[in-house]
């Protein structure tokens, strides 16, 4: 992997510069690129508990991205942590960034319980992570995903 410098911050300590660019990453790449058509935008970002992750790119963009959510009402047995909208530019990838980010958030939040829903083609990326998938494979914003848990480790 590579040697890189790892962001995190909750909402209100986001800079206008790194929320209009990690904004601006999601939506190049979910509506853009995938051609997502629904709400990207959720207040989850600004619950209390949710963290932003990233690794910064050229001038002020953001290179790849991942936030965690403590969700208070887990959907797989004790998950705790959710981590989602992982995105990484398409100038980016294939330099193992989503992999320094994932190897990040496990090493502060490891001994915790965590979930994802993984879009089904990028599921081996997580599972070289210890999450392992369950249930069926299910479609959201007409894109084939699977939900993904890992243990807690001490």
């Amino acid at each position: 992997m590579p040697e890189c410098s790892v962001s995190r911050k909750m909402w209100a300590d986001l800079s206008l510069t790194e929320l209009y660019s990690i904004l601006k990453l999601r939506t190049d790449v979910f509506f853009v690129e995938q051609k997502i058509d629904e709400e990207e935008l959720d207040w989850r970002d600004a619950e209390p508990t949710t963290e932003h992750w990233w690794i910064a790119g050229e001038g002020n963009a953001t290179a790849s991205y991942l936030r965690t959510i403590v969700d208070a009402e887990p959907e797989h047995l004790d998950a705790v942590r959710l981590i989602g909208r992982v995105v990484t530019d398409p100038a980016s990838r294939g330099q193992g960034l989503s992999s320094v980010l994932l190897k990040a958030v496990i090493e502060t939040y490891g001994h915790e319980p965590m979930l994802l829903h993984a879009q089904e083609y990028i599921a081996p990326l997580y599972a070289k992570f210890g999450f392992e998938a369950f249930g069926d494979v299910f479609v959201e914003a007409g894109i084939p995903h699977i939900s993904m848990y890992r243990a807690a480790t001490s």
